[in-house]
């Protein structure tokens, strides 16, 4: 089978450094490839068994070598930890299970040494239990200012909560604040766990202090900021039941009066203006869970410039459903301007090797995943681990720590594991520097299959793919032939999915049982071997077709 670099051919236009990159196209994130790094599953370097800050910076060069634009780091701020560091209790800090500041102002330093912008994850929905706010309005008691912050209400009759909503992590989405108390009967809402309560966004104290939030990590270095939860911040005036009870925890996505509520646009445009304030600007990126043409109203010119495509992140290996979800986001592209941003894989979903079917065909199609995420035009985000393969962990019950494991029944473990850097089982497979650590979340004994070291030794191997497609992903930015404002073409051709750009690029993905004929062109990369023009069953290609090729 030929090598990754044998299948792309001389490269299709000049390299670039990734400073020079960052100047060529000042708007980055449209064409951008970002990692995400998962803090506590990436690398430990004092042997607790979890990943840190210090353990981010000393694998950059990882990072870096796969040629991304960027980082997004999930949650790493002073936590209890009861959703893993969704629940912040305190947004300007380092918790000290990842580290310090200093750790911080380090790890950005050396990512912008390397050409690595840093997106931060801010969780403005929610906070935690913990926060000193919180404690404060369980302090002060009913009818105090410190309540008005949060969402507490008194409950119904017969010791009922304010209303029927559902916590998305399974239950009710209230509990007592006081439950000890005859006296103080409240209840605070809680979208996700009894450890997250709700900010309740129509107090303007709570605008205020989100813009320190912002102005505080980004004169620290950060270039931008991945919004959790963005479309749930408000929710219906008056908190009504809902009309009907879903019989799936689907809190977010099927009940409107806790998400998509119009006031909360004028929230972005307030920060669209101030990360417009700093040099070069810093970028917004929405967690926007809705159907396309909902989301994409989050990325009007003064609002946010990219949110995720969860209607593509979430599917199958179905070829009408890509072909569906690529025309849908094509549409909203034209009428708001802002390209999708593709991804597959990430913290709270399953991982594509296993959700593709598993085994040796769940493999085959993970890996054609990779490459057309990365030749669809616009943005695109890699998890962690997913340009090694790594599939989903059957983490044992008894060692599972997701809350909504505990509430609802459905534990995201399994894509958390802490990554194999090495092939043996010292120091969790590479993970930890102490040869002994115990991570957080156990690894399997076949994890160093899949390490980072075992690929490195193999030109076939999904990483040496991944670097591939990134470098020629570059160089066709820097040629011009990967162009997100060119618009795409979504078809459905025979068994294949054909994504076709108006530079001239297609990518083409063989999703049914037999071989599919490539269009006439040039081949530039691909996932399988191709013979004679052809390319086999679960696997994808890009075809650089027209005068350019």
């Amino acid at each position: 089978m030929p090598t990754p670099a044998e299948l792309s051919g001389p490269p299709v236009g000049p390299s670039v450094s990734p400073l020079d990159q960052r100047a060529l196209d000042e708007k980055w994130w449209e064409t951008g490839v970002v990692y995400q790094v998962y803090p506590r599953s990436f690398a430990d370097s004092n042997g607790d068994g979890v990943g840190d800050l210090r353990g981010v910076i000393e694998r950059l060069p990882y990072i870096a070598a796969l040629g991304v634009s960027g980082i997004w780091l999930t949650p790493f701020q002073p936590s209890p930890g009861v959703d893993q560091g969704y629940d912040v209790q305190d947004y300007c800090g380092v918790d000290p299970l990842f580290g310090t500041l200093e750790d911080f102002d380090e790890l950005a330093a050396r990512c912008h040494e390397l050409g690595l912008r840093v997106l931060m994850d801010i969780v403005p929905n929610h906070t935690s239990t913990e926060h000193p706010l919180f404690k404060q309005a369980v302090a002060e008691g009913p009818g105090s200012a410190a309540r008005r912050l949060f969402h507490i209400e008194p409950g119904r009759e017969n010791g009922q909560p304010p209303n029927n909503w559902l916590s998305v992590f399974g239950g009710p989405a209230w509990s007592r604040i006081a439950p000890e108390s005859a006296v103080d009967t409240e209840w605070y809402l809680h979208l996700f766990s009894p450890g997250q309560p709700d900010w309740n966004w129509d107090e303007p104290e709570i605008w205020d202090m989100f813009d320190d939030v912002l102005r505080f990590w980004f004169d620290r270095g950060a270039d931008g900021a991945r919004i959790d939860v963005a479309h749930g911040l408000f929710k219906a005036p008056g908190l009504p039941d809902s009309p009907s009870v879903p019989a799936v925890i689907d809190g977010l996505r099927s009940n409107p009066l806790v998400m998509d509520q119009e006031a909360v646009h004028e929230v972005y445009r307030r920060w669209r203006r101030l990360a417009e304030e700093y040099q070069p600007p810093r970028v917004l990126v929405g967690e926007v869970n809705l159907e396309p043409e909902r989301s994409a109203r989050y990325t009007r010119p003064d609002e946010m410039h990219q949110t995720f495509a969860f209607a593509f992140a979430r599917l199958g290996w179905e070829p009408e459903r890509w072909v569906d979800a690529g025309r849908r986001f094509e549409s909203m592209r034209r009428e708001h301007g802002a390209a999708p941003t593709w991804a597959l894989e990430n913290h709270d979903l399953v991982r594509t090797v296993t959700r593709f079917g598993g085994g040796t065909v769940g493999a085959r199609r993970a890996r054609a995943g990779v490459l057309a995420t990365l030749g669809f035009p616009g943005g695109a985000y890699l998890y962690q681990g997913q340009e090694l393969g790594l599939p989903e962990v059957d983490v044992p019950e008894h060692q599972r720590r997701d809350p909504m494991w505990f509430r609802g029944g459905v534990s995201r473990d399994g894509a958390r594991v802490p990554l194999p850097w090495s092939v043996g089982g010292d120091g969790a497979h590479g993970f930890a520097d102490d040869a002994g650590a115990v991570p957080w979340l156990p690894q399997p004994e076949w994890w160093g299959r899949y390490s980072i070291d075992a690929q490195e030794q193999s030109a076939d191997s999904l990483l040496a793919m991944t670097r591939q497609a990134v470098r020629i992903r570059r160089e066709l930015v820097a040629s011009g032939q990967f162009d997100p404002h060119a618009g795409a073409d979504w078809n459905l051709e025979g068994e294949a999915m054909v994504c076709r750009s108006g530079t001239g690029l297609a990518v083409v993905v063989a999703m049914g049982e037999h071989a599919v004929e490539l269009p006439e062109g040039r081949l530039l990369i691909a996932s399988a071997e191709v013979k004679e023009h052809r390319l086999p069953a679960d696997a994808a290609a890009w075809v650089l077709t027209g005068p350019a090729a």
